[in-house]
């Protein structure tokens, strides 16, 4: 029986931005030397478990920040999640307590969760089948709109209004106007066809380890878990059977179906999906959905996608590949039987006789 249950998924991406804290994140391909854009596997993993969580109907797991006040200034210290399993996005998550809550606070051993999926960046599927668009200028203009109600207040450094007579000297002085408008810092975008990775670990999805050596929980938890019926196996509780009925098809549904939330309004991308690979050798996706260099790689670096079944039941292709690959054999209820599929075979593990 094997252990693991890996999903590839392929996505096309067209004129967005991924995050927008500090602008598109990139690196450069060796191969080609090309600048190209990603989204890192936690920025993925975020937005699996937000899809999971409103896919199951329950708002995430609560956690408590805790700051220092220290000569002056806010220190951050380790954010506290409730460590908990019976919260559905704690199980799938993972979790870690390291530091105490606060001068009162016990402590106690640390306790931490590996989550049991396993999450590449969104990247290109091949170098030369993505692109980072050139930088293009952005504004926030309202310059055909009423100055009564866009208005324009200039202060000095410090804060303090700038006088009508003072300003006035400046724009004649400098030969400027007072614009309702604003330059941007440029920002770059994605193109292309992109891929990711999950590695679901089919041992631990439902099992938390109530080892001494590296404990997932602390005794007060491990107690309550018992008394809401988790299943004691050795050296770990499993979640009740009904517990998993309802986490499963929420979990299938998100790792086909998670979105990037953080992208920019007006770069907005549906990032639809083309195919889905699902397997139980890691090696099995990689060839479901790749790509192949071209005749001319030699002279000139060139890729085309290919989708190849791999077994029963094991590649899933939506109609929006027939953008890419001509006469592919698609399906529209393709991301639909991919789900089925997943859920289908997480329900055939036997969670219990694995940790026997």
């Amino acid at each position: 029986m094997r252990h693991t249950l890996y999903v590839r998924g392929l996505r096309q991406v067209d004129h967005t931005v991924f995050a927008v804290a500090d602008g598109q994140k990139t690196y450069r391909d060796p191969l080609t030397r090309k600048e190209q854009a990603y989204a890192s596997g936690q920025q993925v993993k975020r937005s699996l478990l937000d899809t999971f969580a409103d896919e199951i109907g329950e708002e995430r797991a609560p956690v408590t920040f805790h700051k220092v006040l220290d000569k002056g200034s806010l220190k951050d210290r380790e954010p506290h999640s409730a460590c908990d399993p019976a919260y559905p996005d704690q199980l799938i998550g993972g979790w870690m307590r390291a530091e105490k809550r606060s001068a009162d606070d016990k402590g106690g051993r640390p306790v931490r969760r590996r989550a049991p999926l396993s999450v590449s960046a969104f990247r290109p599927l091949h170098p030369t089948l993505a692109s980072v668009g050139t930088e293009e200028a952005l504004t926030f203009d309202r310059r055909d709109s009423n100055p009564a109600t866009n208005k324009v207040v200039v202060t000095d450094p410090k804060g303090n209004p700038v006088s009508e007579a003072d300003l006035e000297a400046f724009l004649n002085d400098n030969n400027q106007t007072l614009r309702r408008l604003n330059f941007l810092a440029p920002q770059k975008r994605a193109y292309g066809l992109f891929v990711y990775d999950v590695a679901v670990d089919l041992r631990r999805l439902f099992a938390v380890s109530t080892a001494d050596e590296d404990p997932e929980l602390d005794p007060g938890t491990i107690q309550k878990l018992k008394a809401a019926g988790w299943i004691e196996a050795e050296n770990a509780l499993i979640a009740p059977a009904e517990e998993r009925e309802r986490i499963i098809p929420a979990l299938a549904y998100a790792l086909l179906h998670w979105a990037i939330t953080s992208n920019q309004a007006r770069t907005f991308s549906p990032m639809p999906p083309l195919a889905v690979a699902l397997a139980d050798r890691a090696d099995k996706i990689a060839v479901a959905i790749r790509a192949d260099l071209g005749e001319a790689a030699l002279t000139r670096p060139s890729a085309q996608v290919v989708l190849d079944s791999v077994g029963e039941d094991s590649l899933f292709v939506t109609p929006v590949a027939r953008g890419v690959l001509p006469n592919v054999e698609a399906d529209a209820d393709a991301m639909d039987r991919a789900q089925a599929e997943i859920e289908r075979r997480l329900r055939a593990y036997d969670y219990e006789m694995a940790l026997a």
